[in-house]
């Protein structure tokens, strides 16, 4: 086991033992295209069974829904209400495993309050529901780390929130869920399948799939860098693009057994100070559920539920998307949320299975394995928590062809990167910051995004002290943060880095403005741009920027997309 770097250079090498597939005898067992959880959680689990592993993906890890959910790991507590068991049983069990094995580091509590409007009969009614969430979490064996429900009166509940308006509600249940960086998780599996011997390479994309007659035998992608084109061998290739199934699908036959549908989820992200609360919020709307969720320094505030069939690459979020969370939210607010108070937007899509109902918010989470030509296997659906049955689910699928005799799935035992050790570490964290003579917030800080590879960070910091310094605008970050990005992440443009490798895009007051040109700076000789590529970078992220403000400004879905389109995702190298 390596240490799982996805540095420039370890890409080149993958780049070439991905060509070499071509040769005779050659080539991979599985390869995996789509670089977000489900596909990231399919490349560790075929590594740990022994087989010959590849990922690839057509921009960058977790660009696409994998990075703009509600960074939550929850069980789904509005699935129990519609009598889903069996979603809800699976998701806390995996629930429980992050949180207690594969990725403590990532995933810790969070508790939420779900308020009441109803005296006498809504509690027994709610305090049921939640009653049996916590019953069903203990049940799968996985229920440390999270406390227990509470029945909360009218006082208590001001005390917890007192932002919250005197008369909004009758009182509250408290309960805990989870919650993770979504973009973190996705790199940390990557990296962590790499280690066990997966080959992952970012910005290569499919174009088209390789045939032996009806039979698929791998796949023909584009390096979006510099153009070039080459052909991937495998055994099986399991689709995992998301939203993007169908077209994937497309490519390879007409007969496709899945459709997907696209659901827009909208947040807003504001200052911690903008209201008080010690508890994140659950909020009913007419459609959906409306949730209000610390995170750090900030809370964020979501999310929206409405088809999308524009741009998926880069859904857009319009000024009625943020007026509609704003007014909801609004409703139970003593001090009233502005469009002043709000740091950051994001829009993500869910990938739903397509069925009769007319409405997204009532299409199934449930996900869906099927094989329809051989050689390829598709996986769709489900929900970010349950990534991990998921990816399971595909490769028991995909080596069910295959000559060989192949072991069982073993991820439920397989910590990721950072796991072994963290909470040690963390006891440790004083004499730590001691020793590498910066503050322990700092060191916290790196323990909460890196868990124990913290001190490879540090090691950073040993060898060149300035890089302890934090980024303009965003101080929660470290410039030793962007090397380590680009040296051990997988970061290959600075949108990376301010939009995934940290959250500095939502977090900033500027989205990342004033951190561009030092991120740019940080990251041009760990990847020899040259200095008109330096700025092409820095230019690119700025129009990037103005193109999603324009895009939040426009009044419905048809112009904020035209808005954001203004500009491409990817800059390739001169």
């Amino acid at each position: 086991m390596n240490d799982g770097a996805l540095s420039p250079q370890d890409r080149e090498e993958t780049l070439a033992a991905l060509r070499a597939t071509a040769a005779h005898g050659r080539e991979l067992d599985i390869l995996i295209v789509g670089g977000g959880v489900v596909g990231a959680g399919a490349a560790l689990d075929a590594a740990t069974r022994g087989l010959d592993t590849a990922i690839v993906e057509a921009r960058d890890w977790a660009s696409g829904t994998s990075s703009r959910s509600s960074k939550l790991i929850h069980g789904g507590l509005r699935y129990l209400e519609m009598l889903d068991f069996s979603l809800v049983r699976e998701a806390l069990q995996e629930r429980g495993l992050l949180l207690e094995r594969i990725a403590p580091h990532l995933v810790r509590p969070v508790p939420f309050m779900y308020p009441l409007t109803k005296r006498f009969v809504e509690r027994p009614y709610v305090g049921a529901g939640v009653a049996l969430y916590d019953l069903m979490s203990a049940a799968q064996g996985h229920n440390r780390g999270v406390p227990l429900h509470k029945h909360l009166t009218r006082h208590a509940m001001l005390r917890a929130a007192p932002s919250l308006k005197d008369d909004a509600f009758v009182g509250a249940v408290r309960y805990y869920d989870a919650q993770v960086d979504d973009a973190r998780l996705v790199v940390n599996l990557v990296r962590t399948a790499a280690a066990y011997g997966a080959k992952a390479a970012n910005r290569l994309k499919v174009v088209s799939f390789l045939h032996e007659g009806e039979r698929v035998v791998g796949a023909r992608v584009a390096n979006q860098e510099d153009g070039t084109e080459f052909d991937i061998h495998a055994k099986q290739v399991v689709n995992a693009t998301g939203v993007w199934t169908d077209e994937t699908q497309a490519m390879v036959t007409d007969r496709g057994q899945l459709k997907v549908r696209a659901s827009k989820g909208i947040h807003l992200v504001v200052p911690r100070d903008r209201f008080q609360s010690t508890v994140g919020l659950i909020l009913r709307t007419e459609k959906s559920v409306l949730f209000v969720i610390p995170w750090g320094r900030h809370w964020i505030i979501g999310t929206t539920d409405t088809e999308w069939d524009l741009d998926k690459a880069h859904p857009a979020a319009s000024s009625k998307d943020i007026d509609y969370l704003l007014e909801h939210v609004n409703r139970v607010l003593k001090r009233p949320l502005t469009r002043e108070d709000v740091e950051g937007v994001y829009a993500g899509l869910r990938p739903l299975l397509a069925g009769e109902s007319d409405s997204t918010a009532k299409l199934s989470r449930e996900h869906v394995v099927a094989h329809p030509v051989p050689g390829l296997v598709v996986v769709a659906g489900g929900k970010y928590t349950t990534y991990r049955i998921m990816a399971r689910d595909a490769v028991d699928e995909a080596v069910r062809t295959l000559d060989e005799r192949v072991a069982p799935s073993c991820t439920e035992t397989i910590p990721l990167l950072g796991a072994d050790g963290f909470k040690a570490k963390w006891n440790k964290r004083s004499r730590t910051a001691e020793r590498a003579g910066v503050h322990v917030a700092r060191v916290e800080h790196l323990l909460n995004r890196y868990g124990s590879l913290a001190d490879e960070v540090l090691a950073v910091i040993a060898k060149e002290p300035q890089l302890a310094e934090p980024l303009p605008g965003a101080d929660d970050y470290l410039r030793a943060e962007v090397v380590y990005a680009t040296t051990h992440e997988g970061a290959r443009h600075i949108h990376d880095v301010l939009t995934r490798r940290t959250r500095i895009s939502i977090e900033a007051w500027d989205r990342g403005v004033s951190a561009a040109p030092v991120v740019a700076e940080l990251m041009a000789p760990l990847l020899d741009w040259s200095p008109a590529q330096l700025e092409r970078e820095v230019r690119h992220y700025l129009a990037r920027v103005d193109a999603e403000r324009l895009s939040q400004e426009q009044p419905d879905d048809v112009s904020a997309d035209s808005a954001r389109l203004g500009v491409d995702d990817i800059v390739p190298l001169a």
